[in-house]
């Protein structure tokens, strides 16, 4: 009697834990799935603001700056989304935006006597 109540114990343990794991991958794919959208989206958006040089600028940038590339992109479609963006966006006015979003580097110059 007490073994057969301690294995329907144990049964509805793993079996809430079975429960929550499935719970877990599912908002997990979920959570996977809407940024794919949204990323789709940002491209989306990225191909009808950018010309092709341009796009390709930023591309080149996204492999060696991740995440600064990630965050003009989110200027790029802030920016369109607000309206300031009336015509594409060429590969020097590009240049322009990144080089005024580009931290600025002191020059350190050690000169020896």
């Amino acid at each position: 009697m007490v073994d057969d109540e301690l294995a329907e114990l144990r049964r509805r343990k793993m079996e809430q834990q079975l429960q929550r794991q499935a719970m877990n991958q599912q908002a997990m794919e979920d959570e996977a799935e809407r940024q794919r959208q949204i990323d789709s989206q940002v491209r989306v958006a990225l191909m009808e603001i950018l010309e092709p040089e341009a796009r390709e600028r930023l591309n080149t940038i996204k492999l060696t700056r991740p995440d600064f590339a990630k965050a003009v992109e989110q200027q790029l479609v802030m920016l369109a989304q607000s309206g300031r963006v009336r015509q594409r966006i060429t590969d020097d006015q590009l240049k322009g935006l990144l080089t005024q979003l580009t931290p600025s580097k002191k020059e350190f110059r050690i000169t020896r006597k």
